[in-house]
This record gives structure tokens, sequence and C-alpha cells, in this order.
């Protein structure tokens, strides 16, 4: 294959760029803001679009980012490759942090408690969950028990909490996005365009003086 690396990745390769790119975050962060810059769009549907994305980033459908910023880009008639871009906001840099305060916050409104010190019967939520999931898509096609008690538990401690509690730093960081990031942009294409129009009235310039220089040859002929 043409696009085949010549040395292949290993998964531990892989799982560990998943977390820290060869290039760093920094280099990724300012990859990504090439990108949305550069978007054939106008300013404002690209900041709603990087607005959706942050949002995005604050919900636990985790796996699902991707077709949420979508459809949250459509409703608010934002640029769809813009709200897939910002969901980098969400990395496992600052994933921990949006978890954790989505968490404390959700417990918060609906009156629960919750314990950030509690990582590994956190860890164990997602594991129960993930093992009742299995167990229940087994279920389907075989004669064993379905199992729901991991996956009530989890809905109740973990994803519903978070669900509510990410709703409101979500809606804050997406404003924060879209006011930073739409004069930015406004200003980036402004600058390109003016450079766009200087390279080409270079460019009528020099034809204009070959055609004259052309017109002088002719004149010495004759």
């Amino acid at each position: 294959m043409v696009f085949k690396r010549r040395n292949p990745r290993t998964y531990l390769q892989i799982i560990a760029e998943a977390f820290w790119p060869r290039g760093g975050w920094t280099r990724a962060f300012h990859y990504v803001k090439h990108r949305i810059r550069r978007l054939p769009d106008n300013p404002g549907s690209i900041a709603r679009g990087v607005a959706a994305g942050v949002f995005v980033s604050f919900t636990p459908f985790f796996g699902f980012h991707f077709v949420t910023a979508f459809l949250v880009a459509r409703l608010v008639r934002g640029n769809v490759l813009a709200a897939l871009l910002g969901t980098f906001f969400g990395n496992p840099v600052t994933f921990p942090i949006i978890a954790i305060s989505s968490l404390q916050i959700g417990h918060f409104i609906l009156g629960t408690t919750f314990d950030p010190a509690s990582h590994i019967t956190l860890f164990g939520e997602f594991v129960g969950a993930g093992k009742d999931l299995k167990q229940n898509v087994i279920a389907l096609f075989t004669d064993q028990r379905a199992h729901w008690g991991n996956l009530i538990g989890f809905f109740e401690r973990v994803f519903l909490p978070y669900l509510v509690g990410g709703f409101v730093p979500g809606v804050i960081a997406g404003i924060i996005s879209y006011w930073v990031s739409e004069p930015l942009i406004a200003a980036y294409q402004k600058h390109r365009r003016k450079k766009l129009r200087d390279r080409l009235e270079k460019l009528r310039e020099k034809l204009h003086a070959r055609a004259e220089e052309r017109r002088d040859r002719g004149k010495g002929e004759l």
C-alpha cells in the first residue's frame, strides 16, 4: 500500500500517542487552530461550530462525541467540520478536569454525594457497566440472562450526574469559545484576503510588464 507505514506502530505506541501525541499537545493545538482558521466559511458559522464541539466535550457521550457535535452544530447552524475539530478541547489532558468538575456539579445539583478521591470506585463503575453491556449483548443471541444492576448504578452515580453537571460548564465554555474565536477568525480571514489581493495585484503587474515588454519588442522589430 502507498500510505502504509514503513515501521508499523505497536499497540503500546498507539495508546501512548493517544495520551501524548508525538509532537506534544501544543503542536496538536496549533494544528487544530490552523485548520479551524482556514475553513471556507463565514466567521460566525465557524465560531458556532467550535462552540458546539467544545460544549460536546463536556458531555458523557464517550465514543459518540463526533456524532453529537455534528447534531449540535446543525442545531445552532454552525460549521460541522469546526465542531468536529472543537471536540479536541476534550483530550486526555483536560478530560480528568472536565470529568471531576462535571461529576461534582452534577451530584450537587441532584443532591447526591461524590468523592473525587474514590477514583478506583469510579473506574469500577465503568468496568461493571462494561461487563453488563457485554453480558446483555450475549444474552440477545443465547439463553443467558441479561444483567442490569451495574448499568443502572452507572447511570445513577456517573452518567446522569455527569450529564447534568457538564451542561453548565459546557455552555459557559462554548459561549467563551464563540466570543473568542469569532473575532480572531474574522481578523485572520480579512488578513488572508488582503494577502491574496496583494499577490493578485503583483501578478497583474508582472503580466502587464511582460505585455509591455512584448509590445516594445514588436515595435522594435518593425
